[in-house]
């Protein structure tokens, strides 16, 4: 088995290795994978062959996500999840089997209902979704809780176990609006609306320490955790969009595309920010790591959420950013698939 850790701002980062247990931030190559296919569907024009093209990638996605679960469930023990909640890093990543289970499900909904059937579709995301929700839930509150007291320095991975919530709150929004009209869809809009509020307001407690240690230390061997940042803002922006397309409470449009615009802004600042210092480290020598997959699902929360908007306002100004940001996205994917497959192959024991 093989795995890599994150860099971070005391480590120096540790690439694919053999005979180490995997952790479970090699769920966010099913994360990226799921974007890429989820973010095609939430397009706001038509372009022939590209719902083909990725129903083709939700369900190599899917497979994945069958052989990582497979894999986990064999491999790992309680005193093997212990050791990785131990791990300043690792822990962090816990996030990322909720929300490869979430995306998945999106997918299912999205896409696979095309060739299962809305009956199962629906069936596989409601039992994703509650599977995804319950896990973030838990992540975002075991893991904040060993940083307390730890004196450890915020990094942008410090997101990762508390933007699952954001995902459950979009994903929920879909599943929402497959709900009949009464009490139901609406106890389910605003259990959506709670989960924003979690994964919101820890992020606007989180992202102050991270601007804060950029400014005094810089990114240092963390450029790629940078793009983190983006997921609970893409994230953000799409859920207040898609549940106001499940209209059970006044204004929600109208917070949607307030919220959405002005989050939008500030998300494409940071977007600024993190490419400028992914290109600086490219050119000093970026090694590959896994962190490299966070390079592609944050981008791909930004794509919905353009496209949400999009669907929302009827912008051009918002349905060519959208396209422009998932070509970007398509290829951010590739590069890293590529590397991730190479640099496990290349570990392989002979």
């Amino acid at each position: 088995m093989v795995t890599a850790l994150a860099p971070h701002p005391h480590a120096v980062p540790l690439e694919v290795r053999r005979a180490a247990p995997f952790g479970p931030n090699l769920f966010a190559s099913v994360m990226g994978t799921g974007i890429v296919a989820t973010a095609a569907a939430s397009l706001p024009l038509h372009v022939p062959g590209l719902r083909t093209a990725a129903t083709f990638v939700w369900v190599l996605d899917a497979a994945l996500l069958v052989l990582l679960t497979a894999a986990a469930l064999r491999g790992w023990t309680w005193a093997t999840v212990r050791g990785q909640l131990r791990d300043p890093v690792m822990a962090q990543f816990w996030g990322a089997p909720a929300m490869a289970l979430m995306t998945v499900g999106t997918g299912t909904l999205l896409l696979g209902a095309d060739v299962l059937g809305l009956t199962a579709a629906l069936a596989i995301d409601w039992t994703l979704w509650t599977l995804g929700t319950a896990l973030g839930l838990v992540t975002s509150v075991v893991v904040p809780l060993r940083t307390f007291g730890s004196g450890e320095a915020a990094f942008a991975g410090w997101l990762m176990p508390v933007v699952p919530p954001m995902v459950s709150a979009a994903s929920g929004a879909l599943l929402a609006a497959h709900l009949p009209p009464g009490q139901f869809q609406q106890a389910m809009v605003l259990a959506c609306y709670a989960l924003f509020g979690v994964s919101l307001f820890a992020t606007v407690c989180l992202v102050p320490q991270i601007w804060q240690r950029l400014v005094q230390h810089g990114p240092g061997n963390a450029v790629p955790t940078l793009w983190i940042v983006l997921g609970p803002l893409g994230q953000s922006i799409t859920a207040a969009n898609l549940l106001a397309g499940v209209a059970v409470l006044p204004g929600q449009v109208a917070f949607g595309v307030l919220y959405g615009t002005a989050t939008w802004g500030f998300a494409l600042l940071w977007v600024a920010i993190a490419a400028a210092a992914t290109v600086r480290a490219m050119r000093r020598g970026l090694p590959f790591a896994l962190t490299w997959w966070s390079f592609v699902f944050p981008l791909g929360t930004l794509v919905t959420g353009t496209s949400a908007l999009a669907a929302k306002v009827h912008s051009p100004m918002f349905t060519a950013v959208s396209v422009v940001l998932y070509v970007a996205l398509v290829l951010a994917w590739a590069v890293v698939a590529v590397r991730t497959i190479t640099a496990l192959v290349s570990a392989r024991v002979p």
